[in-house]
């Protein structure tokens, strides 16, 4: 009998907990398209990204940001260093520390490092190391997320992205399960110092690219399963679109190589618990409680998509095999070589572009 009483206050404490634990996240109930297969179709699972090989040093955490430039990798770290590599890891340097978290680099024609940081905004890095906060908010609200950065080719825009400006950094389960709208995508003017929201009540605005001749500006919502896209000229310019939808993953970064291809890094599929919870704001805020001291419901899964310029998969690349290299939340293509960093690993990864678009 003691026995049975002990089961049911343990019972009663963890049903108090789901249902009266204070949290700051407010679900917002909508409606997620039905997944797309893993199984058949253009997502089929696969082993591409077995081929996935180390590269540079093997001994960081959380590479993800990531530029090759010559036979050197740049890449952020999650203490908030900026590293140069070799390839093989032997040499290293230490650009700079931000202080923050360095989720997204590009170089500006100027020479400037300019770093989308989680924590301390849009920031540039001059040769001499010395590291200069750009801009931190926009139309008077402080970015709460700075994730990623693209720089058009005269270099008088960066192009960037607020996660959340209601989540912080660490944060981003919290902030795609509300599903808020609370993103946004921004334009940082480098002459006159001037920051522009292009887009905003976007879910989670992630990863940012240029298209062709700086045509476009594509963004990433890792909430709501898509890219958008903002038109920059020609007879749409200033208006929004969807590039992409009902993607099978929550998708982190995206780059495009100059020429005829984005690829886009997933950071896991999509959770069937979470898309079916989509529209009961009540049971998604148990499950945010549940995560407090239960591991995310996420799967393990190295995932990494091609699209052409009309937005079509024209490449798809898998690995849920055990020790595989993931999340994958930074992929880009250098010549014979699709680069991989990661929020959580330990090393960068590289596969031949030759198999991948087989």
């Amino acid at each position: 009998m003691k026995l049975r009483h002990g089961w049911v206050l343990l019972l009663v404490v963890i049903l108090g907990f789901l249902l009266l634990m204070p949290s700051k996240v407010e679900p917002v109930a909508w409606t997620p398209q039905a997944a797309p297969s893993l199984t058949d179709g253009i997502y089929a699972e696969n082993q591409l990204l077995k081929a996935a090989t180390k590269v540079g040093p093997s001994d960081i955490e959380g590479p993800e940001a990531l530029l090759l430039e010559g036979d050197l990798l740049i890449t952020g770290l999650h203490d908030g260093r900026v590293l140069q590599t070799s390839l093989d890891g032997t040499q290293r340097k230490v650009l700079a520390d931000t202080g923050g978290r360095p989720l997204g680099m590009a170089r500006h024609p100027n020479g400037l490092l300019v770093i989308a940081d989680g924590v301390k905004g849009l920031l540039s890095l001059d040769a001499q190391g010395q590291v200069i906060a750009l801009t931190k908010e926009a139309d008077g609200v402080p970015f709460g997320f700075t994730d990623d950065v693209a720089i058009d080719k005269p270099g008088h825009y960066a192009y960037f992205s607020d996660a959340s400006s209601r989540w912080g950094y660490g944060h981003d389960g919290e902030a795609i399960i509300e599903h808020g709208g609370d993103g946004r995508l921004l334009r940082y003017d480098f002459q006159t110092g001037k920051t522009k929201v292009l887009l905003d009540k976007l879910e989670f605005a992630n990863g940012v690219t240029l298209g062709p001749e700086d045509a476009y500006v594509l963004v990433n919502e890792t909430g709501a399963y898509r890219i958008s896209r903002y038109w920059l000229t020609g007879p749409k310019a200033g208006t929004q679109d969807l590039f992409i939808d009902n993607l099978p993953g929550l998708p982190d970064n995206l780059a495009f190589n100059g020429r005829d291809r984005f690829w886009v890094a997933l950071y896991t599929p999509r959770n069937a618990l979470l898309d079916r919870t989509a529209g009961h704001p009540f049971v998604r805020k148990m499950i945010v409680r549940a995560m407090t001291v239960l591991p995310k419901p996420l799967e393990k899964r190295g995932f990494v998509l091609g699209l052409d310029l009309q937005g079509k998969v024209i490449a798809n690349l898998q690995d849920a095999g055990e020790g595989n290299y993931s999340p994958i939340t930074t992929v880009r293509e250098y010549g014979d070589w699709l680069y991989l960093g990661s929020l959580k690993a330990t090393h960068m990864a590289r596969v031949p572009l030759a198999g991948a678009l087989k």
